[in-house]
C-alpha cells in the first residue's frame, strides 16, 4: 500500500516568480486551474508565499448579480461568473476557478468577496 508524507498545512503554498516583474502582495495568481492571493511581495526569481484558502475582496469584472455559493472564475482582471469568454473555436479562453462567492453581489457592484478552494 501506498503511504504519504506530510509535507504542510496547504493554507498557503510555495510560490516562484518566474517572470521579471515584481508581484505586489495581494496580487491574484492564476495557478492551473485555480488562483492563489500572493501573500507577500515576491521579487523575480523568488519564492514567497500564495495563499490558497481563505475569503478574500476581489474586483468584480461580470456584469451580472452572482449569488452566494455560486462558482466564480477570474478572467485576468476581476471575478466572473461565467467559466470562459463566451467564444468559440480558437477564440475560446477558459477562466481558471476562483471558488465561489462568500456574499451576494449585485448587478453594479465592483468587489465580490470570493472564497478560495483550497
Amino acid at each position: 500500500m501506498s503511504k504519504a508524507a506530510y509535507w504542510q498545512r496547504g493554507e498557503s503554498l510555495d510560490y516562484t516568480n518566474t517572470t521579471n516583474q515584481i508581484i505586489d502582495a495581494n496580487t491574484i495568481i492564476p495557478i492551473g486551474e485555480r488562483i492563489g492571493v500572493a501573500g507577500t511581495v515576491i521579487n523575480p526569481g523568488e519564492v514567497g508565499s500564495l495563499h490558497v484558502t481563505g475569503v478574500y475582496e476581489m474586483p468584480k469584472t461580470g456584469t451580472s448579480e452572482i449569488g452566494m455559493g455560486v462558482s466564480v472564475y477570474f478572467d485576468g482582471e476581476g471575478i466572473t461568473g461565467a467559466a470562459d469568454n463566451g467564444k468559440t473555436g480558437d477564440e475560446k479562453a477558459s477562466y481558471p476557478s476562483a471558488g465561489y462567492a462568500a456574499k451576494r453581489a449585485g448587478v453594479d457592484d465592483e468587489v465580490i468577496l470570493v472564497k478560495l478552494p483550497g
